[in-house]
């Protein structure tokens, strides 16, 4: 059963309203496992963190509150996922990638192989030289190219 609702204002900002009737301005989602379960675990958290709600999925919400979170998420996770490794400018550190993610075309750095971190079995999580993280889910699925430039850096 739902006992909340969330209004979004002018300004963007949402606000949860409970049970009770309280408004929670400004507060926010989290999603609890972005990367090994993005489908299940919410939480949606007040300005000072505190949680308000959890959520075990979205299927549970009605359709304008599940769309209203999955907007929101999208404006704050930023994970691309690498689909593929078209180029890099050499097997030596750093190195320079070309590759093609679910976002489009990037470049990114890659300062160290420790900037390639295992998130599962088949999972991993690339971090550029600029901070930003790069997911590559079951690298089995990869083209043979990009299997060689993993394995060569793993």
């Amino acid at each position: 059963m739902i006992n909340f609702n969330l209004t979004k204002d002018q300004f963007g900002a949402i606000s949860l309203i409970d049970a009770q009737g309280i408004v929670h301005p400004s507060i926010r989602i989290i999603r609890a496992f972005p990367i090994s379960n993005p489908s299940h675990g919410f939480a949606i958290v007040d300005q000072n963190g505190h949680e308000l709600v959890w959520l075990n999925d979205l299927s549970q919400l009605p359709n304008n509150l599940k769309e209203l979170i999955q907007t929101e998420l999208s404006f704050f996770e930023f994970i691309p996922e690498i689909e593929k490794i078209v180029h890099l400018n050499t097997f030596a550190l750093p190195s320079i990638w070309d590759v093609h993610t679910n976002r489009g075309k990037t470049r990114l750095k890659l300062k160290s192989e420790q900037d390639i971190r295992r998130v599962s079995e088949e999972d991993l999580l690339i971090t550029d030289a600029n901070g930003i993280q790069y997911l590559i889910r079951n690298k089995k699925n990869l083209d043979k190219f990009s299997k060689k430039v993993l394995d060569r850096f793993m």
